[in-house]
């Protein structure tokens, strides 16, 4: 489509303007993630659909919970998709190690879905058609049944859901979609910022051309090991005391992160958002984490049932 739509222009059939209208939004995405194969595509019947959460696409063996993504992943680099009701922070190392995620609860803003687009990652979320058992290992549509270890292709862009290993098509950057840009940037009246939470992200959206970033979500920057254990001190603290103890606990990481935000940004404008943690996203949601967490803080299970 943007081909087409470069040559229409340089053979007068269209005003840059009018090419750049030609082209759909969607289509850019194809040249910025990876893609399932389309004629394989339209061989196979998606088994779920659900919301398309992040972009993109990702094929591997469904693995149901975090701690078995993290091992396989180490062990034998194995390519997974983790497959989840839905996800918590406790989740995080899974979703890293995982190719893509698919979560049977859970909207655009969800946890899966707002952690695998500042991943990068593939993300089909709220298939509300399948049944997720993540202690028997498995999940069923209908009379199917997907077990661990049996290969699942997402298509993050459409939010369908396929059995077995369609290949991907490499996304292709080439001189027409830098051309379009260059078109696009002509026309635009609004500047394009980000959301990025760590220098990382923020290096990536500037590669990308972003102007600043307009929203930093401080809370996102603790979904991390240590980090994440002194937000949970912080939620959980019982006195004004205890509660500064665990934000001290914060501090460096947040100078490290800003300061590597504001280098990677240069002059370019950073608009931040104080700490303010979700409660659904920071605290523990299966029972086994739970007594974990009571026992590290020193704490009641019931307490954080009552705040959760």
């Amino acid at each position: 489509a943007i081909k087409i739509a470069i040559d229409m222009e340089k053979e007068g059939l269209l005003t840059k303007e009018e090419a750049i209208l030609k082209v759909k939004p969607e289509k850019l995405d194809q040249l910025l993630h990876k893609q399932l194969d389309e004629k394989a595509k339209k061989e196979n019947k998606a088994i779920a659909k659900g919301l398309p959460a992040s972009p993109g696409a990702a094929v591997g063996k469904a693995v149901f919970t975090a701690e078995k993504a993290k091992e396989l992943w180490e062990a034998n680099n194995e390519k997974l998709i983790l497959v989840r009701t839905e996800t918590s922070p406790e989740d995080i190392e899974g979703m890293n190690a995982a190719q893509g995620i698919l979560t049977a609860r859970g909207g655009m803003t969800s946890h899966a879905a707002v952690v695998a687009r500042g991943m990068g990652k593939c993300c089909v979320a709220g298939a509300g058609d399948i049944s997720v058992k993540e202690k028997e290992g498995l999940f069923s549509v209908g009379n199917l049944k997907i077990k661990e270890g049996d290969w699942i292709s997402l298509d993050g862009s459409t939010g369908e859901v396929f059995s077995g290993q369609i290949p991907l098509v490499e996304p292709e950057m080439h001189g027409d979609f830098e051309t379009l840009m260059e078109w696009a940037d002509s026309f635009r009246k609004l500047k394009v910022k980000t959301n990025s939470d760590t220098p990382k992200d923020a290096k990536i959206a500037l590669d990308f051309g972003a102007e600043g970033i307009g929203l930093v979500r401080t809370e996102h920057m603790f979904f991390e090991g240590d980090r994440i254990k002194a937000v949970r001190e912080m939620i959980l603290a019982e006195s004004l005391e205890g509660r500064k103890t665990a934000l001290a606990k914060l501090l460096p990481f947040q100078k490290q992160d800003f300061a590597g935000i504001f280098g990677v940004m240069d002059k370019l404008p950073v608009v931040i958002r104080l700490l303010d943690p979700p409660l659904h996203e920071f605290l523990p949601k299966e029972e086994k984490d739970m007594k974990e967490l009571a026992t590290e803080i020193g704490i009641s299970v019931e307490k954080i049932r009552e705040i959760a």
